[in-house]
Order: structure tokens, then sequence, then C-alpha cells
């Protein structure tokens, strides 16, 4: 079995509450919880498969100055990581009511910066089901990783999760 782990931020919040969700899902026993704000690019070199999952990005991030949160510190150290021969995917979290213009737009942010560190990317959700005006998240039709929206559609998420997990386990060793 391939070494897994679900590096996360923040802590305590909806983003913590949805990676526990699939940690469960794939099994407790199988996937290691790192929270990103006391990860760097060395903790990668440790597994084999990740799942990055992240938080809705503020203005201050569009505007090009790093939030001081987990994210807008751990962000440079996508860069430095070496993802040859690692499976990656993304989840994230928006809001597609206030910020239907900008949907999970951290998604597609953090899979660019994993693509010039030449991560290959899995997980890729059609946009069919989601209700928003625009994403950086979305190429091809398709987001970049899994939406998930707990402050309007939380009762989606269960099985948002449970459909993204299947389709994950077509290409990694859970």
């Amino acid at each position: 079995m391939k070494r897994t782990a679900i590096f996360f931020g923040p802590e305590k919040g909806s983003v913590n509450r949805v990676a526990d969700m699939i940690c469960a899902l794939i099994g407790t026993d199988k996937v290691e919880m790192v929270p990103v704000k006391s990860a760097t690019a060395a903790d990668f070199e440790r597994f084999d498969q990740i799942i990055f999952g992240i938080s809705t990005v503020g203005k201050e991030t569009w505007d090009g100055k790093p939030a001081k949160t987990d994210w807008g510190i751990f962000l440079p150290e996508v860069s430095k990581g070496n993802f040859a021969g690692k499976k990656v995917a993304i989840f994230g979290l928006g809001d597609h009511i206030t910020y239907a213009a900008s949907f999970v737009d951290f998604i597609g942010l953090l899979a660019g910066e994993l693509k010039k560190a030449d991560a290959t990317l899995y997980g890729q959700v059609p946009v069919e089901g989601y209700e928003f005006e625009e994403s950086e998240a979305v190429a091809d039709g398709l987001f970049a990783g899994l939406p998930i929206d707990e402050d309007f559609e939380p009762e989606k998420t269960p099985e948002r999760i449970k459909n993204w997990i299947a389709l994950l386990q077509r290409d990694f060793d859970f």
C-alpha cells in the first residue's frame, strides 16, 4: 500500500472537518493527517500520494499579498516540492453564493503551483451540479479538484466526498 497524506489547513474549521471525513472514508489507518501550518516541502518526501485540502482565498491573495494564514505561509513550500512519481489531488472549500465570480479559485491557484512543480493531478470533477459564475479552478469543463460548499450546500458534502473517493480509487492505492 502506498503512503498517503492529507495536507490541510486551517485546523479546527470546515477544511479540517472535510479532511476528517475524507480520511474516515479512505481509512484512518491508511492516511496521515498533516496540518499545513507546521509542514514543509520536506514532508512531501514521506508520501507517495498526497491530498491537499484548502479553504477559500481572500482578496489579498489575488492582489499578490500573501496572507499570514496557514495556506498563505505554506503555499511557497509547494513550489519547493518534488512531486515526481507522486499522485496528487486537491479538495477546496468555497462559497458559491457570496463568491460566485471566484468560486474555489484557490483550487486553481494551487493546481497551477503543483503543475509548475511537475505534479500529476488526479480527481478532476465535472462542473455539472455546481452553481457559480466563474472559477480559476475550471479548465475544459472540469474543476482541478473537488469543490465543497459547507456554507450553503453542506447536505451535498457526504455524497460529493464519497463520489470523489471512488474516482480517486481508480488511480490511488488506498
